[in-house]
């Protein structure tokens, strides 16, 4: 079967592909990332608790959920949602990242189903999910409106997307590339693109380009006194996130 059209930028790809095997060193190249997951996570269990009326106080409170996590890397987000009870299929087009997931996942004692593929691919042969996790992505494709059809492509009917990217502004261009990649040196320069970055409501509006009802979005606020994330109703200016939902119909 010939693949499908990809969104993937190969120079995208080929940044994080040099970064792989640090995903999992919570004071190397992800770091940033690794303060945040908590927010992130807190904020995505929360969205699917409450779509699929799930009670996260129980042992394992998504199982019977099917789960992408588009763009995976290491499995920061993959693990946590395997051992919530979700049967999780993390993919990533960088084909170091995967077994750098894949041998963690085992020594976690967990069993994810990682792919070295493009959301494109995994749409091309008819898998569909319950929720498509789509984190820290949009922002380094092609192709943000194709992109992201292909994600509402993956979900079934009824279906959770959540989307996290970075504003467009001059506090983004500060905090996150001025600040992150040239002061604190949390990142390598030239990890991100500034012109690449999309604002909420242009990710709205790409969202429901794509077929899906934006229900939901919220700031990652970073405190440099307290070094800590938080989540903000308000404070969109530079991280922040999105749920949106498929039509039933």
């Amino acid at each position: 079967m010939q693949a499908a059209e990809t969104s993937i930028d190969t120079n995208e790809v080929a940044k994080f592909e040099a970064m792989a095997a640090e995903w999992w060193d919570p004071t190397g190249k992800f770091k940033p990332l690794h303060m945040m997951n908590p927010c992130r996570l807190g904020y995505i269990t929360a969205q699917i608790a409450a779509e699929f009326d799930r009670d996260l106080a129980a042992p394992k409170p998504f199982a019977g959920l099917r789960i992408l996590d588009i763009g995976c890397g290491g499995g920061l987000l993959s693990e946590p949602m395997a051992r919530l009870g979700a049967i999780v299929v993390g993919a990533d087009a960088a084909e170091r990242n995967i077994p750098v997931a894949q041998i963690h996942a085992e020594q976690s004692g967990l069993e994810i189903d990682y792919r070295h593929t493009t959301a494109e691919d995994i749409a091309a042969g008819g898998e569909t999910f319950d929720a498509v996790l789509n984190m820290e992505v949009v922002e380094h494709v092609a192709n943000p409106q194709a992109f992201l059809s292909t994600c509402s492509a993956l979900l079934k009917p009824g279906g959770l997307h959540i989307c996290s990217t970075i504003n467009r502004n001059p506090k983004s261009w500060a905090m996150a590339i001025f600040g992150a990649e040239h002061v604190m040196r949390w990142l390598p320069k030239g990890t991100h693109d500034w012109s690449k970055f999309i604002t909420p409501d242009e990710l709205y509006a790409l969202l429901e380009g794509a077929g899906l009802e934006p229900v939901d979005r919220k700031g990652f606020v970073f405190n440099p006194l307290g070094w800590s994330w938080s989540i903000s109703d308000r404070d969109l200016s530079v991280n922040y996130v999105t749920a949106a939902t498929k039509s039933d119909a």
